[in-house]
């Protein structure tokens, strides 16, 4: 066993280890949920950058730059401005909102904020959640079978099982307190991986008298993507909508549930001033270094080597070559942290919309808060196999992780993202508005999402977003009409 692979193991080792110690500290669902509300700033950014940018930053964007070429550098810029946004505009009122109205769920808190009676909020919040959240989930389990595959030469079914054994059982153990602190370590992993490996690739690669606009031609001439133009080689409206599709990844942020339950988590509305500077600064090097992985790859294997070998697979195929054993190792499990981070946060947060939004407030059922946090793990369990079986599928199925991942970014941003927006900023807003929105965001995304044609026009991200936050206007508008008219 070589160096990088004894190193993976004892990462994998002591990340289920601080599942086990995070047992004391998990008693009750706002405990088990939400960390008991206690989180600092730097736990809090950290885990919400490691949570977000998933095994698609690590993996599935550097390989879409590798294929696309400069085109993805939209959807760059579009990643940084959603992070910034959602800081500057969710994060705070949120924590202020869900504490006044007591709720350690996105869907328990626009319950009781518009007071729906009938719980349908409730209700539809949970399918919502469940269903994307299966999908992206899937998309790690999956991403981990590449990562294993890569290290060990072991089957991707092997290292699938593998990576959802690890994932399920830390999750299944410390809940929320297991998730927020191995966060932590894992986005210093990340974002060790996002500068260096970079840097490395630029150092090793300066003297070979390749540059960037030599591979991505040679690129374009393989992959026939027109990889060196910032519009695919499009123009006209048709370029104008290839840079919109790539910035609307942004819109995402604004409505992801296990994100958002960071801005929950925090200690008070004053530690997210910290956090947001934090996050950002992780954000900004982060995202741009992925870009860069892609490309430096391109130029290192050269874009012939992609033909038969995985373009998702470049950056732990990278990180082997430039880089010595030990600071390979590290970094590969990196990308396995970065897996990690945004499964265990999706279990969770499918966990709590079935035991707490469904069972608990929809159907009403009481159990004492250690039965119910027995339940949610039994959930965790569950979901997590189900996971792994849409991983098995995708796996056989040669789908691509950047695919699965905007099509569950799409539909829980969609549904989320224009009411949870709405909500805080605009007083109109109304019970009926939100639930409106929550219903076009999730159909929108899935009929824009399996049209081939729809989405050669118009992402589904961009769609289906628009599609909802117009839905929920004009919903409050004629039911703020209606009441008026009742008044009178």
């Amino acid at each position: 066993m070589n160096m990088i692979n004894t190193i993976f193991i004892f990462y994998l080792i002591f990340i289920i280890y601080l599942g086990f110690r995070s047992l004391r500290y998990t008693k009750t669902q706002e405990d088990y949920f939400l960390a008991g509300r206690n989180l600092g700033p730097w736990v809090t950014a950290f885990s919400e950058r490691a949570s977000g940018e998933s095994a698609w930053l690590l993996l599935a964007l550097p390989g879409a730059v590798i294929i696309m070429g400069l085109v993805e550098l939209w959807t760059v810029i579009g990643i940084i401005i959603g992070i910034i946004f959602s800081w500057f505009l969710i994060a705070e009122k949120l924590r202020i909102e869900t504490q006044k109205y007591n709720a350690i769920t996105i869907p328990q808190y626009l319950h009781r904020r518009y007071n729906d009676k009938s719980n349908i909020i409730l209700l539809f919040s949970s399918i919502i959640i469940s269903f994307f959240f299966l999908f992206y989930v899937s998309a790690q389990f999956h991403a981990s079978g590449k990562v294993i595959k890569s290290l060990f030469g072991l089957s991707p079914i092997l290292g699938i099982t593998i990576g959802a054994m690890v994932i399920i059982l830390y999750t299944l153990l410390g809940g929320f307190y297991a998730v927020a602190w191995t966060d932590l370590i894992q986005g210093v992993l990340m974002i060790g991986t996002l500068i260096i490996l970079p840097l490395a690739g630029f150092i090793e690669l300066s003297e070979t008298g390749i540059t960037i606009s030599n591979a991505l031609e040679s690129a374009s001439m393989v992959f026939n993507n027109n990889n060196n133009s910032l519009f695919s080689g499009r123009s006209g409206l048709a370029a104008i909508l290839s840079s919109i599709s790539g910035l609307s990844w942004g819109l995402g942020y604004l409505g992801q549930p296990h994100l958002l339950i960071r801005y929950m988590a925090i200690k008070n509305s004053k530690s997210i001033k910290k956090a947001k500077i934090i996050a950002i600064f992780w954000a900004i090097p982060g995202i741009t270094g992925a870009f860069f992985i892609g490309i430096i790859s391109l130029i290192y294997f050269g874009p012939e080597y992609f033909i038969i070998n995985d373009p998702e697979q470049a950056m732990p195929l990278l990180a082997v070559e430039l880089l010595h054993p030990i600071i390979a190792g590290i970094f590969i499990s990196g990308a396995v942290a970065a897996m990690m981070s945004t499964a265990d946060s999706q279990l969770l947060v499918s966990a709590s919309a079935i035991t707490e939004d469904f069972y608990h407030q929809y159907l009403g059922k009481n159990l004492k808060e250690g039965s119910l946090v027995k339940f949610s793990r039994i959930i965790i369990v569950i979901l997590g196999l189900v996971a792994y079986a849409i991983a098995i599928i995708s796996e056989i199925q040669d789908k691509k992780i950047f695919g699965v991942v905007s099509y569950a970014w799409s539909g829980l941003g969609s549904s989320f993202g224009p009411a949870l927006l709405l909500t805080l900023w605009w007083k109109n807003t109304t019970r009926e508005g939100v639930i409106s929105g929550l219903i076009t965001g999730f159909i929108s995304t899935i009929i824009w999402g399996n049209s081939e044609f729809l989405k050669s026009i118009i992402s589904e991200r961009l769609a289906s977003f628009l599609i909802s936050i117009i839905s929920i206007y004009l919903v409050s508008k004629f039911k703020k009409y209606e009441n008026k008219r009742s008044y009178k």
